[in-house]
């Protein structure tokens, strides 16, 4: 008697289904990480509202409460301020502008930004922490 079945097992294994799963989480998480991506470079305390900054094109402008400016991770002085401002929104074709001023700045020193940015008809978003 012949029992043997005729069903063989091959130890071959198909790596196409492997592949599309690496691909899909390669997929994943290279937006994850883009979306994770933060806008804070300077730890500042911000004012606290309720919101929160979105917009991943824009230029950075911290000012600390000693009157110290930086545009996105550069300290600049107040007077050289609008030139550096100017040569870094000059790129983009809806140039946006996003302030992060601590909570003890003077207000001065915002109006002096949000004033630049009106003139030139640069889009301003001031902020905050979410509460």
């Amino acid at each position: 008697m012949n029992l043997r079945g005729r069903n063989k097992i091959t130890p071959e294994f198909n790596m196409s289904s492997m592949t599309d799963i690496v691909f899909l989480l390669l997929i994943f998480f290279m937006i994850a990480s883009t979306l994770a991506k933060q806008l804070e470079t300077i730890d500042i305390k911000l004012p606290q509202a309720k919101g929160k900054t979105e917009n991943r094109n824009t230029v950075t402008v911290s000012i600390v409460a000693n009157g110290t400016f930086y545009v996105d991770q550069q300290q600049v002085s107040k007077n050289s301020l609008t030139q550096t401002l100017q040569a870094q929104l000059a790129a983009q074709s809806a140039p946006s502008l996003v302030i992060r001023a601590e909570k003890s700045v003077a207000l001065d020193e915002v109006v002096y930004v949000m004033n630049w940015a009106n003139q030139n008809g640069v889009k301003v978003v001031l902020a905050v922490e979410n509460q």
